[in-house]
């Protein structure tokens, strides 16, 4: 990251989150934040600094670099994770199970009873160096 405050930043990293192509407006959209929120609890780096308006009023921290969401079918999303576990990247999964759970314990319960290989991948949040989260994500397209 460049530490000229004029000049424009530009992230070493990346936050990347894929999507499946066949999800519903609302499910992306709630799939998204669901992804992304637990990126600054493994890594706190990720989060800048509270924001405050004119009139002193609060605002929590947000995450510091923007978040690409693409999307992909499938077959991208299953590929897309073998690669980001195989390269060790912190990543968080949403499975279609989760649709049906009202609760924390539930979802958990619900990716764990599954293995690695047979979730049924509907989200995946990746974040680490631009360069292997690009390889991660080859063949997903920008989300419209």
């Amino acid at each position: 990251m460049t530490t000229n405050d004029t000049a424009p930043l530009r992230f070493d990293t990346k936050i990347a989150v894929l999507l499946r192509e066949d999800l519903e407006g609302w499910q992306r959209l709630n799939v998204t934040a669901f992804l992304v929120s637990g990126l600054g609890t493994q890594h706190p780096e990720v989060i800048g600094e509270p924001y405050e308006d004119a009139d002193s009023t609060a605002y929590l921290p947000m995450l510091r670099q923007p978040v690409l969401v693409f999307e992909g079918s499938k077959e991208t999303l299953t590929a897309a994770h073998g690669k980001a576990l195989a390269r060790v990247l912190p990543r968080a999964v949403f499975t279609s199970d989760l649709f049906a759970t009202g609760n924390d314990r539930d979802n958990r319960a619900a990716v764990r009873a599954v293995g690695s290989d047979r979730l049924d991948l509907v989200g995946l949040a990746v974040y680490g160096p631009r360069n292997a989260v690009d390889k991660v994500l080859k063949g997903a397209r920008m989300h419209p």
